[in-house]
């Protein structure tokens, strides 16, 4: 199976295989799990995702007392790429529900 090729979303840019994160043109340095956050974001545009959903899915478990770990890691992501992390482009408040992932006109997938 081939891995999964690189996203390019507006100016970001992500990479599966070198786990590299580029924000126009400038290196994003991201945890692991911010990594894990974003690409599962990315590789799902438009898809709403509750905190539950997300922990399943990038830590691997669900409890609702560990919710509030999906809020933090939203907002340390935020603050790494977002140009104004109070109003975001890429990683968007579903009130009520969750986030979900912008759908930028220009997404490419990139080798």
């Amino acid at each position: 199976m081939d891995p999964p090729q690189a996203l390019k979303l507006g100016e970001l840019e992500i990479d599966p295989a070198t786990r590299a994160v580029r924000l126009n043109d400038r290196t994003v340095d991201l945890t692991a799990r911010e990594f894990d956050l974003l690409w599962h974001f990315a590789s799902h545009p438009g898809r709403v995702f509750t905190r539950g959903q997300l922990l399943d899915y990038v830590w691997g478990y669900g409890h609702e007392g560990y919710e509030h770990t999906v809020n933090s890691h939203i907002n340390r992501l935020r603050a790494k790429i977002e140009y104004d992390p109070s109003s975001p482009q890429y990683v968007l408040t579903v009130w009520g529900v969750g986030y979900r992932f912008a759908e930028p006109a220009n997404n490419v997938r990139v080798n």
